[in-house]
């Protein structure tokens, strides 16, 4: 007989375009579910300065949106930004967790705190770990590339994206809106 487990842990990852798409889907399906719902953006700058979809809609919604990322790592001194910023957004995160305050926690672009260092590995998976089936410990959605073995080794499921064509690169297009962002 089948049970139903109280929360999961689940990563989208790969190269391919959607990772970030597929975790939205997911929000708006526990929206649906009248979930209480937060979202913990890294890496990434401000949505509102990139006039983000995702990011108006989710805030028109009521969801709770906290960016913690300056851009890309390889701009200006963003790496140095970035993990001061992971580290305070992984304190928030287990603060939300901890709480029980939330059904549901998008960690968008994630991956990258660990995998750049940013964050400890073996201390966040075995935060995860320790935490994850405690009572009131929300649904996690992981997005974005490079997820550590170790990561994927705790987490309940993983999708890989994997990309086959992509009109950026293949077509030389511009990003779009609805599309990129």
């Amino acid at each position: 007989m089948k049970t139903t487990k109280t929360s999961l842990v689940l990563l989208y990852t790969g190269d391919g375009k959607g990772k970030t798409s597929a975790a939205m889907g997911q929000l708006i399906r526990a929206l649906g579910h009248d979930a209480r719902c937060a979202v913990a953006q890294f890496i990434k700058k401000d949505p509102s300065l990139l006039d983000s979809g995702e990011y108006r809609i989710i805030k028109q919604l009521g969801v709770l949106w906290k960016q913690f990322g300056s851009g890309f790592s390889w701009e200006d001194d963003n790496d140095v930004k970035n993990a001061e910023l992971a580290r305070k957004g992984w304190q928030q995160v287990k603060r939300w967790i901890s709480s029980a305050s939330y059904d549901f926690i998008v960690l968008d672009e994630f991956t990258y705190t660990l995998s750049l260092g940013y964050l400890d590995c073996e201390e966040v998976c075995l935060w995860l770990a320790d935490h994850k089936d405690k009572e009131g410990f929300p649904h996690i959605v992981i997005t974005g590339r490079n997820a550590p073995s170790q990561l994927i080794s705790v987490v309940d499921m993983v999708s890989e994206i994997k990309e086959v064509k992509h009109h950026l690169s293949d077509a030389n297009c511009a990003a779009q809106p609805m599309i990129e962002y």
